[in-house]
């Protein structure tokens, strides 16, 4: 995770990863990665004018929950996108049970915020 946010120069990005989390199983990690990074590329499309990103992976009550947050107001470079990234991306994470939203934040910016059911995942995996 760190790399992936490290390699997105295009703003500052912080990231805060929940230190009791450990090691997730692999279908949860490959999905986190995959929300940070379609997050991230939106951004870098949609946000020109952001002046930060929060990337933020907590354990919830009822999972993981991954929030990628801007301040952005949608003006500035808009760059040709397929249409299909956030599409595809929440039916990855129904596919594991989870839930996801996406759109503007009311204090002004662009959110995407996906939970992962991390403990219906770990009973399918030792069962």
């Amino acid at each position: 995770m760190e790399e992936l946010v490290a390699g997105f120069t295009d703003l500052p990005v912080t990231l805060t990863v929940d230190p009791g989390l450990g090691d997730l199983p692999p279908e949860i990690a490959t999905s986190v990665h995959r929300i940070v990074q379609e997050a991230l590329t939106n951004t870098r499309k949609h946000a020109a004018d952001a002046t930060r990103v929060r990337v933020e992976v907590v354990r919830v009550p009822d999972g993981i929950e991954v929030g990628v947050r801007d301040n952005g107001q949608g003006r500035g470079r808009r760059l040709p996108s397929s249409g299909f990234g956030l599409v595809g991306l929440a039916e990855r994470v129904e596919a594991l049970g989870g839930r996801m939203r996406a759109g503007r934040r009311p204090e002004g910016g662009w959110e995407l915020v996906a939970v992962l059911p991390y403990a219906r995942v770990l009973r399918e995996s030792n069962a």
